[in-house]
């Protein structure tokens, strides 16, 4: 087909034809265009179908606030939905295709949904779905569910990958306009640091949508000069196609950048697009206005279209939507789209203005105090009727009608910290509030100056402010003369006769009824408005359509548009693709596998491993003969309880404290005393959040009077660092102390048995007496192994053995467990893994993860006298609450069942014998539970109330779920060497 809507000039490259398809028809564009211009230039008004009532819709702007133009590009894996044709870059190859329709784009049997729409108004969901109640799963759902969305997705894995980057500037300029490229200028010639970012593929903004003369030249033209001095500034980062999506504490901004959008396939190496973190001193906003269109009968046809957006296409991309056109507007801007549009040859049918007093701009018919009141065509406008002053009515013949009823600025990015508009009555809109993000000033059109001039001026001044406060001295320079005309707007919102429908929320398929149906029903606060209607909700946030329900419900309520009220906008701006948001953290990416330093050697003796957290750990290490799990569990439980195991305990956080105040703070962070424990003692501790519930436990040992090495539980590892950071930075600053994280600095062994010192004896150098007299229970020390490899020995127990933990840098961590295991040969060492640990802490009653599970206290783990009265530490005076210290507080004990046959599972409910199972009767829960090997039945430890006071008492575990219900006898946790002989041997 031949681009029967082309026009001469634009800024398209006409010496080079860009094929493409849509819905399976080939077209050709050329470089420069959009997939809309391209359509349009080609004849194609008819993009898509609306949301709910499938509607035929075609292209209303020319950016990122479409709410119509929605399609899918790609095939295959690289399918793209939801993709709005005015932003999508023209590239040879493309396939594009309409959604939201079948079976075809020009035949949708969904658009019987539009004869049923009075069943289908606002509020339909709340109204329908209640009853009747068995209704919902049967019919209702399925049939939403089936209804769903827009697009469609392949289900196959996105073969593009993406990324995360850094950024740091003194100014970051969102926006390439007028305003943006003026404060650009100026912050770039004081030798700022600045950014300057924009969604578009070419800079300059309006100036390339119209044709306005800055200085002495075209408006893009000035704008592509300007950016070419940009472009040659080392201190300015020019950032086209990226969009600042986000405003977030501390000067920091969400951007993405499409960096491959634009090619049929990314080039080799690069990600499709990059999620930026900007870190900005000071940021402005420079995002332009969006028109704002005027809601009349049948005013959803493929045609009809913002005039602002009719005039981009034709002086940016040289293309009508049609060879006869016609204006709606009640705004003195409105009129210069039939002036560009009749300089271009395209025949101008009439210029339809509410305003009595309307002047004449444009050189063609001018219809003053006229409104359009109807329009006509299946899938493409044909035909508006207008009511004219007389009241008398006209029908005029035309394939395309531009609507303008003014300028919103474009105040997103204010909101997103809870910042609330401003309402200017001289504009009839919406402008940026006092209280936005911190650093950040607006400028231009988003500031409510709506002339080039008045951009221009504010671009420069309000960055030359911004450095200013930055301590960068920045003159603004005198600017270039260019248009300077006064707004001229009467707010008018909507045809306010007709039986039809008139379309405010085109995506949303909401209508001027519809809000009139919301005032009725009272819903007339914003929030409420919002979400009975859906006006504004889903992917465009409202961008065309908020005004105009807001100005209705005014009108309706009897109140001033501010006095309304408006919602406000959130991140991210516009939608974000899942896969920028992942980065590279995708398939084995997402988490990292981390291997401990014995991994290989435990693969070599044929180890099943199990992921923890993000390490891979040995679960357990079976022997040939033995057929199932428990066997090879058992074998090393016995084992290592008989005479030696040793196990890699290298995934527990490792945290360096250092400094002179290092025992203090330690003091301050466990709820047990630290200051006074002795260098060369290891002693442990229990962390509380500032609630007063148990956060984590483990060992702080004191090498040095400055110097603690504190272990936390692997799961928790990332999470105590953070929270002891927080202390150290924000509540105790004055404090000389140090943190840093050495989980991966130090391979960690776990020795335990009776013989693990004898085996130890053959490892340690001989000079370092690992005796029980010079190395007792609790010890610590810097020693080394091998013949001078520094390592660090702890004499702890997980187990409830003579146990030590041995820790050597990691490069020698393989060396280090083979030699272990080649020194234990004669004491017949076998190494054990995460099962046959847990299988021990539970005959040990250690609590671990299952029991600090984020609700427990000190009191609930048997440990409420670690928390000391006689100094205050986090999370002590909370720990104190009446609620969290009942009589009967849950307490931590164990269970043995009545029948060793029976089995005890984790998670089961304890209950009183003889009474019912339900919630009220609920004693308490188990938490942990595993076969003992060592007393031949299986055993839990878990919480129950006043559980210290009922030992020998019989319960119940019960799980309706699964139909357990077995008997279990109340002992103690500790199962194995209750009073410790044995771990200080």
């Amino acid at each position: 087909m031949t681009q029967v809507n082309r026009l001469p000039g634009g800024q398209i490259d006409r010496g080079r034809g860009v094929n493409f398809t849509f819905d399976g028809t080939a077209y050709q564009g050329h470089p420069g265009d959009t997939l809309a211009s391209a359509l349009l230039a080609n004849g194609v008004r008819l993009m898509g179908r609306s949301f709910k009532y499938h509607r035929p819709r075609g292209v209303l702007t020319a950016g990122s606030e479409e709410p119509n133009a929605l399609v899918e590009l790609r095939s295959g894996a690289w399918q793209e939905p939801n993709t709005r044709a005015t932003t999508a870059e023209l590239f040879d190859g493309l396939c594009a295709n309409s959604q939201n329709r079948w079976p075809s784009l020009k035949f949708d049997a969904m658009a019987i949904n539009d004869r049923f729409s009075n069943f289908l108004t606002a509020g339909f969901y709340y109204k329908t779905f209640m009853w009747p109640a068995a209704f919902w799963e049967k019919l209702y759902e399925p049939v939403i569910r089936k209804a769903a969305g827009l697009g469609s997705v392949s289900f196959q894995p996105d073969p593009d990958s993406y990324d995360k980057g850094f950024l740091h500037c003194d100014l970051l300029i969102v926006g390439a306009g007028p305003a943006g490229l003026s404060a650009a200028l100026t912050a770039g010639r004081a030798g700022a640091r600045v950014i300057l970012a924009d969604e578009d593929f070419t800079p300059g903004g309006r100036l390339n949508a119209e044709s306005l003369v800055v200085g002495d030249q075209a408006g893009s033209d000035w704008a592509a000069a300007s950016v070419a001095e940009l472009a040659d500034l080392p201190n300015v980062r020019l950032m086209t196609r990226t969009t600042v999506i986000g405003a977030f504490d501390h000067g920091i901004y969400g951007a993405v950048e499409r960096v491959s959008d634009h090619l049929p396939t990314p080039a080799t190496g690069k990600p499709r697009q990059v999620l930026w973190r900007i870190t900005s001193r000071r940021a402005l906003l420079c995002a332009g206005a969006i028109e704002r269109p005027i809601a009349f009968e049948n005013n959803d046809r493929p045609g009809i279209m913002l005039a602002g957006a009719m005039r981009a296409y034709a002086n940016r991309w040289a293309v009508t939507p049609a060879q006869k056109v016609a204006v709606f507007t009640n705004t003195d801007d409105g009129h210069r789209t039939a002036v560009d549009l009749l300089a271009k040859g395209v025949r101008v049918a009439a210029v339809i203005d509410p305003r009595e007093n309307a002047p004449r701009i444009a050189d063609c018919e001018l219809l003053a105090g006229a409104q359009v009141i109807d329009t006509k065509g299946r899938l493409g406008l044909t035909f508006v009727e207008v009511r004219m002053v007389s009241g008398e009515k006209r029908t005029i013949e035309c394939g395309a009608l531009g609507v303008s009823g003014g300028w919103n600025p474009n105040v997103s990015l204010t909101c997103h910290q809870r910042g609330r508009p401003a309402w200017r009555e001289d504009i009839a809109a919406f402008v940026p509030g006092a209280e936005g993000p911190a650093g950040l000033t607006v400028a231009g059109a988003a500031a409510g100056d709506f002339s080039t001039a008045a951009a221009l001026s504010a671009g420069a001044k309000q960055a030359a402010a911004a450095l200013r406060d930055i301590g960068i001295t920045a003159r603004a320079l005198p600017q270039p003369e260019a248009e300077d005309a006064p707004v001229t707007v009467s707010p008018f919102w909507h045809v306010g006769e007709g039986k039809g429908r008139a379309w405010l929320d085109q995506q949303n398929d909401v209508t001027v009824k519809d809000v009139k149906l919301a005032h009725q029903e009272n819903f007339r606060s914003v929030e409420h408005l919002k979400r009975y209607t859906t006006l504004g909700m889903a992917t465009d946030q409202g961008k065309t359509s908020n005004m105009g329900g807001l100005a209705i419900m005014a009108e309706l309520a009897g109140q001033t548009i501010p006095q309304t009220g408006t919602t406000i906008f959130r991140p991210p701006y516009t939608p974000v693709s899942l896969g920028v948001l992942a980065g590279r953290s995708r398939g084995k990416d997402f988490r990292p596998v981390r291997k401990t330093p014995s991994h290989k050697w435990a693969e070599e003796q044929g180890a099943v491993f199990v992921e923890v957290g993000m390490w891979l750990r040995a679960q357990w290490f079976p022997k040939p003969g033995e057929t199932e799990w428990r066997q090879s569990v058992d074998r090393e439980v016995l084992a290592t309880r008989k005479s030696v195991g040793v196990c890699d305990v290298t995934t527990l956080g490792k945290i360096d404290v250092q400094g002179r105040d290092a025992a203090t703070f330690l003091n301050r962070i466990y709820c047990n005393g630290f200051a006074k424990l002795a260098v060369g003692r290891t002693r442990y501790g229990l962390m509380l959040r500032e609630d007063g519930i148990a956060m984590d436990d483990g060992t702080a040992g004191r090498l040095a009077e400055d110097h603690f090495v504190v272990t936390t539980t692997t799961a928790n590892a990332v999470s105590v660092y953070r929270h002891m950071e927080f202390a150290r930075q924000c509540l105790w600053p004055d404090l000389d102390v140090q943190l840093i994280s050495t989980t991966e600095a130090w391979a960690q062994y776990a020795v335990a048995g009776p013989n693990a010192r004898k085996l130890l004896q053959k490892v340690v150098d001989p000079e370092f007496d690992i005796s029980n007299e010079a190395f007792p229970f609790m010890a610590c020390g810097e020693i080394t192994v091998c013949g001078g490899l520094r390592a660090r020995l702890f004499r702890i127990s997980f187990s409830g053995e003579l146990a030590y933990e041995i820790a050597v840098p990691t490069r020698y961590g393989d060396a280090m467990i083979r030699r272990l295991m080649e020194a234990g040969q004669e004491f017949g060492a076998v190494p054990y893994g995460t099962e046959a640990l847990g299988v021990m802490r539970i005959e040990k009653g250690h609590a671990a993860g299952n029991e600090l599970n984020g609700t427990t206290t000190a009191l609930n783990l048997g440990m409420g006298r670690m928390v000391s009265k006689a100094k205050d530490s986090i999370g002590s005076k909370l720990s104190e609450r009446e609620g969290l210290n009942e009589p009967d507080a849950l307490a931590l004990v164990g269970f043995q069942p009545v029948d060793p046959a029976d089995r005890v599972l984790a998670g089961a409910h304890l209950m009183t014998m003889g009474t019912e199972v339900n919630a009220a009767n609920d004693q308490g829960y188990i938490t942990s539970a595993c076969y003992s090997p060592n007393l031949g039945s299986s055993i839990g430890i878990g919480f129950l109330k006043n559980g210290a006071d009922r030992k020998g008492e019989v319960v119940r575990a019960v799980s309706p779920l699964t139909g357990l219900n077995v008997d279990l006898k109340v002992v103690s946790a500790h199962f194995v060497d209750p009073e410790g002989d044995r771990l200080r041997a």
